[in-house]
């Protein structure tokens, strides 16, 4: 049954006090709650560690070619990751839990890549910076690696050749958006290779 814009719900038998009288505001009851949420912040457990998380995601960089550079510039003043609580590229795998490929990766280089993935901290994310870290690129050879998701698991995609700081920060806020819906990391959805 469609209404019409003109008609109005009362008119179709609803009978709620609501309908009925169309200028009775909110309840007192639900003032109070509204007004108990804005104060008191009332919020399950699982969002509460959503936003822990996206506010303190620690980076481990992995730059391998020329992105890296543009990597490299987030933490400058212009870019500022810090607002994001992320101003400290952690330099050993056991104190990180964002992996941030950048480059190109040939095949020498997939064994120590995924070392240092299965060495991270749980929950883990990886965005693959730039053509070659998602696709290899113009590198369309046998020793290039066609693809960092062929080793590890990743979240975020940032496309470019290379992408500027800017798509970089573009990737953390739309990571951050995903743990803060609550999507679990890549390698709990599709799992990696071994």
């Amino acid at each position: 049954m469609a209404i019409e814009d003109g008609k109005k719900l009362r008119n179709y038998g609803l009978q709620s006090e609501r309908l009925l009288w169309p200028t009775k505001g909110p309840g007192v009851f639900e003032q109070e709650v509204e007004a108990m949420e804005q104060a008191v912040g009332l919020t399950t457990l699982e969002k509460a560690v959503a936003w822990a998380q996206t506010k303190s995601m620690w980076p481990d960089t992995f730059g391998l070619a020329c992105c890296a550079i543009e990597m490299m510039s987030i933490v400058s003043a212009r870019y500022d990751i810090a607002r994001f609580g992320m101003e400290a590229f952690r330099s050993s795998p056991r104190q990180a839990d964002l992996l941030i490929v950048s480059g190109r990766v040939v095949h020498k280089m997939a064994a120590p890549l995924r070392q240092v993935y299965d060495q991270m901290l749980e929950p883990k994310w990886v965005i693959a910076m730039g053509a070659c870290a998602s696709s290899g690129g113009m590198f369309n050879n046998y020793t290039t690696l066609q693809g960092v998701d062929k080793i590890v698991a990743v979240d975020v995609h940032v496309p470019g050749c290379p992408p500027r700081p800017e798509a970089l920060m573009e990737g953390i806020v739309r990571l951050h958006e995903k743990v803060m819906a609550g999507v679990p990391p890549a390698y709990e959805i599709r799992g990696v290779a071994s």
